[in-house]
This record gives C-alpha cells, structure tokens and sequence, in this order.
C-alpha cells in the first residue's frame, strides 16, 4: 500500500502475476471451507508472507482485493440509458453471484473489515469507490442523478445480499424479488422527481 493505506496496482509485470496468483490462492482456499489466514494464502501462492503483508497489510485488506474484483467481472456495470433494465441486469447477476459457493466473500470481507482499525476501513472505501462510481455512471445514463449510488446500494443490493444471509430466495416469487426491489429504487426516483422544483419556464430545476 501506498502511503500506508492504498493498495498498490502496476499494470502488467511481475507485481501484476503476483496479484493473479494470490487471488487464485485466495480463492482456491475459500472454496475448500476451512478458516485460513496469510500464512496459508502465503504457502497456497508460493509468496512469500511477507510480500502479502507489505502489499495488503492485512488479511481483510486482501480479502476485500479479491472480491472486489470477483466481483467486478460476475456482475459488470454496462448503462445503457434504460435504468430499469440496467439494474434488473445487476440485481439478477447479484442474485446468481451470491448464490454460488463463496458468493458471499464480497460482503463478509467487507463486514471484517469495518470492524478492523481505520487504516483497513479507509481501504474498504478506497475498494468500494470504484464500484460507486459504475453506479453513478448508470444513474447519469438514464439522467436519473435524483437518486445517489448509496440510495441503489441500500435498496438492492443490501437487500440481496442479506436474503443470501439469512437463506432467503432472491427469485421471481420468492422471498426476495429482485423485479420488486428495482421497482423500489424507480419508485424513488419518481418521488423524487415529482418533488423537485421547477424553474419559471416549467422545466426541473
């Protein structure tokens, strides 16, 4: 990390090779089910432990890298304009994800890392960042910037992941429908247009 908070990314080279291979680590172990630490991901990706905690500090803070991006390429943020659709596409993505073995190594880090010291929270929002802005862009997509990124984390996806975590269904009909959870956040963004001010000429403000 950087200024002894911000992980460190090279493009391409060694130090790219060696993120691969400790991500695999990091997810052959987690598929296998036991509790495991640095000292395990160090032996699994032939790196040595002190090279993992001079990059990631620490096992959350490594944890937090892997399902980022994991994340990241098995539910892809792309706008096209139609809100709506675009979050049904990551809400269905989500339910997908969550659902496989491991699927829930994104928030459980996440939930890990806040109660570590400041260093590893400020990394949580350093991960996170990235992700809040694809949502952003999503949101400016559709001119639809009467609703934050927060607002979609908090009525989506936080409700998907916890049906995951209390085993609830995120299917059509189930316990938890992700159709009813977009049609949550659109219902908000209504309000919220109904809501704003128009100027003289009748135009939102």
């Amino acid at each position: 990390m950087t200024g002894g908070n911000q992980v460190r990314r090279r493009p391409g080279g060694r130090t790219e090779r060696t993120r691969t291979v400790v991500h695999d680590a990091v997810r052959a172990l987690t598929a296998e089910g036991a509790p495991f630490g640095v000292a395990e991901v160090a032996a699994r990706s032939g790196i040595h432990a002190t090279t993992l905690y001079r990059r990631w500090q620490t096992l959350e803070g490594l944890l937090l890298d892997v399902a980022a991006e994991d994340l990241a390429r098995s539910a892809p943020l792309q706008p096209t304009g139609d809100l709506r659709a675009d979050l049904l596409h990551w809400g269905r993505a989500l339910t997908a994800d969550v659902a496989r073995p491991g699927g829930l190594a994104f928030f459980t880090a996440i939930a890990r890392a806040g109660r570590q010291p400041d260093a590893t929270a400020r990394s949580v929002e350093e991960l996170l960042a990235p992700r809040l802005e694809q949502v952003t862009a999503l949101l400016d997509a559709a001119d639809a910037r009467v609703l934050s990124a927060q607002d979609v984390v908090l009525l989506l996806v936080a409700p998907v992941y916890l049906a995951a975590l209390l085993g609830l269904s995120a299917t059509p009909g189930g316990s938890v429908d992700v159709e009813v959870l977009v049609d949550n956040v659109m219902a908000v963004r209504d309000h919220r247009m109904r809501d704003r001010p128009r100027t003289p000429s009748g135009t939102l403000a």
